[in-house]
């Protein structure tokens, strides 16, 4: 199983919520939100996606076989014989995403519309997907010895971020987990979001996915399980119960979703992860993964808590900034850099991972400057309905 995520795609952690048009509290809800977090607290949360991203890479580049091990020649276990057994874990950096994402999109949900919560995601996944698409495409006709570019139409269904329930092959080995996101987008968008988000629909929605994602294991339907999407449900769940604690302060019932959001999802982590994968991945010791899999819940608790509010250095703004560019460029083009330097120049190991690690990073930066930047906002504003209110539609 490839491994990676966006929470990714949720835009700058640090952005405040707006509530401008935030929707009249329920009589049963908690009263008034707190002031504002201070920035850095959120900022925070950017440096923790970044982290999550490392992870995934790590484990692509040096903790699993298959494609990868063709382009160091041999196991990245014969290679890095300590870093892999560490390696090996990092595919748990999209749990880790999936909480982060949970808490992201709560945040950037609320006082939205449904219309605005929707170009919001188109705009902010698409024009960084697009550009990766073409440039692993690119690199895959220049060196098919690494992975082959798929057929044209299948080029042109991978467009659409649809591929996988459309049965076509991925041209960015990372994007099933942008298909997960999306469903989690399109059930928090239908469910919460076009009634206006509020404590009680949130909580609502979360003990009902929670339920949902319990009893569809024993239904054994396909389609049930695409949409409830068990296996992760209780990451998204526990993410958005920390932005409530984070928002209006934590109580037992809060406590509690995220309580049986850790305890399902490290039964799912460590039950589809602690044996040795598709790619000959090594043996994952089901303690480590429970170990890891709390520690993602607590590292973003720490965040709803405000035990993060010191952490206010700016680079951690581009650090949330680069995450999703990162993940979705560092698989495929990573096992490009990999192949190049170390069996054509015939650098180093280490030093040929720290470069391809860089030179992502790199790239990464420069797809949000020159992609991101630029046309997410152009590509907002082109799908705003001119007869939304406020917008003057041109005369015929």
């Amino acid at each position: 199983m490839s491994a990676s995520s966006p929470a990714l795609a949720t835009g700058p952690a640090s952005a405040a919520p707006d509530t401008a048009a935030a929707p009249a509290a329920h009589a049963c809800e908690p009263g008034p939100a707190a002031p504002g977090p201070a920035r850095g607290r959120l900022l925070a949360l950017d440096g923790l996606r970044l982290l999550a991203a490392l992870m995934v890479c790590l484990y692509h580049y040096a903790g699993r076989g298959g494609t990868v091990s063709a382009s160091w020649h041999q196991s990245p276990a014969h290679l890095f014989p300590g870093l892999s057994q560490v390696a090996v874990y990092g595919c748990l950096g999209v749990q880790f995403f999936f909480v982060i994402s949970g808490f992201v999109i709560c945040m950037s949900g609320w006082g939205r519309t449904l219309g605005d919560f929707a170009r919001s995601r188109v705009a902010r996944l698409y024009p960084a997907y697009w550009v990766a698409l073409v440039l692993v495409t690119g690199a895959a006709l220049a060196l098919p010895a690494v992975v082959h570019a798929v057929r044209p139409d299948e080029f042109l269904v991978n467009l659409t971020m649809l591929q996988q329930p459309m049965g076509a092959p991925r041209v960015l080995g990372v994007c099933w987990t942008l298909w997960a996101e999306v469903r989690f987008y399109a059930l928090f968008a239908v469910f919460v979001v076009a009634r206006g988000v509020t404590y009680r629909r949130v909580v609502l929605f979360a003990c009902a996915w929670t339920l949902a994602a319990a009893v569809c294991r024993t239904s054994g339907n396909e389609l049930t399980d695409q949409l409830v999407m068990p296996e992760y449900a209780p990451f998204f769940v526990g993410g958005l119960a920390l932005y409530l604690i984070h928002r209006f302060g934590g109580d037992l019932l809060l406590w509690g979703i995220v309580a049986a959001s850790w305890l399902l999802g490290q039964s799912t982590a460590t039950r589809g992860l602690w044996h040795p994968g598709a790619h000959g991945d090594l043996v994952r010791d089901p303690l480590v993964i429970l170990l890891v899999v709390t520690l993602a819940f607590a590292a973003v608790a720490a965040v709803a808590l405000g035990w993060t509010g010191r952490m206010n250095w700016p680079w951690l703004a581009t650090a949330g900034a680069l995450t999703y560019p990162f993940y979705l460029v560092h698989e495929h083009l990573g096992w490009f850099a990999i192949r190049v330097l170390h069996r054509g120049l015939g650098l180093p190991a280490w030093p040929t991972l720290g470069a391809t690690v860089l030179g992502m990073l790199l790239l990464a930066y420069l797809m949000h400057r020159f992609v991101e930047k630029p046309f997410g906002p152009r590509l907002r504003k082109a799908l705003k309905n001119p007869r939304t209110p406020g917008v003057q539609a041109k005369s015929p």
